[in-house]
């Protein structure tokens, strides 16, 4: 790696309000040397998810990024340099590289990727993507045919999927996003049953016409009020998957959360529950294996939304926070 440099990208500041470019700072350090246990991954593409957003408020399932820190990020790689591990040169992993070039990353933090084409897919439908709405849905909604199910942020990475799987297990989906073209897309070549617009559609009365019976299952990426609004809606025995709540990341944290819920919870026992995708480390290859098949057979069809260059990740999150883009939003590093 002699004369190569690694670019990398800095979390300036942390932001009081909302994210902005000013927040980041490019710079150039040399190619880290893996120590003891270590592998030099050269990074491929990037995942870009809202939850990059949250890391900067606090610690959640990992520690908090910090002023000063590389930006975290999970990221597919390949090994340059396997070291002593049993890793080999040209394998494909997965693992928080940050954003950059290259990082040296301990072997037992990596994730060995199988070679498939495209190999975009290991980072969407077959990564954490993918595997997030599988579990969420399959586990803690425990979907039935004929049920109702609402997912939020329904264009999005997840929430595509999520719904996608819904229909396969013979749900009624009602996906909630926030544009028209989204809405099209989510009934035109998704097979939602219906797409609610909730930034033009009054989203209390728009869930009542689109949830006659109404809902058995609430796939919640966002919180806040839509949360509120489905509660109101929810059968007896409803189930709440809480994947989300970007709609608290960027800017101000809210002063008030949704009303309701510890009186609905009660009267309507509902089951209310967070997750991450490794509380079901053990049941990967299952969950893949379901994937591929409904892939393969066209019954989760799968949208990327790809952006080049190491530089242009900033803005593919904030884009992202914003509602740009359709499917799972990746960043092409190399």
């Amino acid at each position: 790696m002699s004369g190569t440099k690694n670019r990398q990208l800095i979390l300036k500041e942390i932001p009081k309000g909302k994210l902005g470019p000013e927040h980041f700072q490019l710079r150039e350090s040399d190619v880290p040397k893996p120590g003891t246990g270590e592998v030099l991954v050269k990074v491929r593409y990037i995942s870009i998810d809202a939850a990059n957003r949250a890391w900067m408020q606090g610690t959640t399932y990992r520690a908090a990024v910090k002023a000063g820190d590389i930006m975290a990020g999970y990221s597919l790689g390949e090994v340059v340099e396997p070291g002593d591990t049993k890793l080999k040169k040209g394998d494909l992993v997965f693992g928080d590289c940050g954003w950059q070039d290259y990082a040296a990353r301990p072997a037992t933090e990596l994730n060995r990727l199988p070679g498939l084409e495209p190999v975009t897919h290991l980072l969407s439908v077959y990564g954490i993507t993918g595997l997030t709405a599988y579990f969420g849905l399959t586990e803690i909604g425990a979907p039935k045919s004929g049920e109702t199910l609402v997912i939020s942020a329904a264009a999005g990475a997840v929430g595509s999927v999520a719904g996608q799987i819904g229909k396969v297990k013979g749900c009624r989906v009602v996906g909630i996003t926030g544009s028209d073209e989204k809405c099209a897309w989510l009934t035109g070549e998704l097979g939602f049953d219906v797409a609610i617009n909730y930034k033009t559609e009054n989203i209390h009365e728009a869930l009542q016409k689109a949830c006659p019976d109404k809902i058995d299952i609430y796939f919640d990426n966002v919180g806040g009020e839509i949360l509120e609004a489905v509660l109101f809606q929810t059968n007896t025995n409803g189930r709440i998957i809480c994947c989300g709540a970007v709609s608290g990341y960027d800017g101000e944290l809210p002063t008030k959360g949704p009303r309701g819920i510890p009186g609905l919870l009660v009267v309507n026992r509902i089951t209310m529950r967070g997750f991450i995708v490794s509380d079901f480390l053990e049941r990967f290859t299952k969950a893949f294996q379901d994937l591929a098949e409904w892939v393969a057979t066209g019954k989760i069809k799968v949208r990327e939304d790809i952006l080049e260059g190491l530089e242009n990740t900033p803005q593919a999150l904030i884009g992202l926070l914003n509602g740009e883009n359709l499917g799972k939003r990746m960043v092409k590093v190399a």
